[in-house]
């Protein structure tokens, strides 16, 4: 199901901006992907490269720096599979464009600089066998599981936003065939809540929560007494960073404008700091 859901997602994503089909057109033309008689690309990117794919692959580069997988996804969705199963190294070569929403490939020809800013969704199995801490089938030792765990870094966890455990599911609720709330009422509220971004940041503000700075920051997620207290609480009993605080405030302001809520209130912080990496994944 996790697969399943990802795929979905840019059906509830908001319709591509004009500068955004712009810059995913002129990359997919580098790329010879392009089709100039369709006009400029209008469907949000989804990418799904193979656990096998090199950092180079991920970045781009060659002799003649070409975008990579993360350029390709640009205003779109980066899929990771069995994340644990990508190489490290290529991992790690997202650290900076998740901060800063570009690449830059240098070469002794020159360098050059490709927009990356998409949005990572990762799928993973809690063990190799994929049962650990749901049933006893699972056979993967203590050791087995702490290795297959340590191939994700600190650093790169932190730049994730969300974290959703997905259990496994029985035959009563497989066999069930409740309709579920279609991708059209979710894209709803997410439409309601970009434009509640839209009017609050201005036409030279930022596109979205996601791309708040210290002073967007400082000036539309300022906590109250209240919650002040829960996040004084969660950062000395989870050891967040610096960058998890400035994450979790754009979650919960997010959480908020969902809620048509004003301001930040606990229940949106505390629902925020649900979304952190299980205990797990923080050792």
């Amino acid at each position: 199901g996790k697969t399943m859901a990802a795929k979905r997602i840019p059906s509830i994503l908001p319709p591509m901006t004009e500068r955004e089909r712009i810059e995913v057109s002129k990359i997919y033309s580098i790329c010879g992907m392009f089709d100039e008689s369709q006009g400029l690309i209008g469907v949000r990117p989804f990418r799904s490269p193979h656990h096998t794919v090199s950092a180079q692959g991920l970045a781009g580069g060659g002799a003649n720096p070409k975008p990579g997988e993360i350029s390709l996804a640009h205003a779109g969705v980066l899929f990771l599979d069995e994340l644990p199963e990508f190489q490290r190294n290529a991992l790690e070569v997202m650290r900076q464009p998740l901060e800063d929403g570009r690449v830059q490939i240098s070469r002794v020809s020159g360098t050059a600089v490709f927009p990356a800013r998409f949005m990572l969704v990762c799928a993973m199995n809690p063990c190799k066998c994929g049962w650990y801490g749901y049933s006893d089938r699972c056979r993967c030792s203590p050791q087995a599981v702490e290795k297959y765990l340590s191939r994700l870094s600190g650093p790169l966890l932190d730049r994730i936003d969300l974290f959703v455990e997905v259990p496994p599911q029985d035959f009563d609720a497989l066999s069930r065939r409740t309709p579920a709330e279609p991708s059209a009422a979710i894209k709803a509220r997410v439409d309601g809540a970009r434009a509640v971004q839209a009017a609050r940041f201005g036409p030279g503000g930022p596109a979205c929560n996601d791309q708040m700075g210290p002073a967007e920051l400082s000036r539309f997620c300022a906590l109250d007494d209240a919650c002040r207290a829960v996040m004084k609480g969660a950062f000395d009993r989870m050891g967040l960073t610096a960058r998890s605080y400035d994450r979790i405030l754009r979650v919960a302001r997010t959480i908020a404008d969902l809620d048509g809520a004003g301001a930040v209130a606990v229940e949106h912080l505390a629902e925020a700091l649900q979304y952190r990496p299980p205990e797990y994944l923080r050792r």
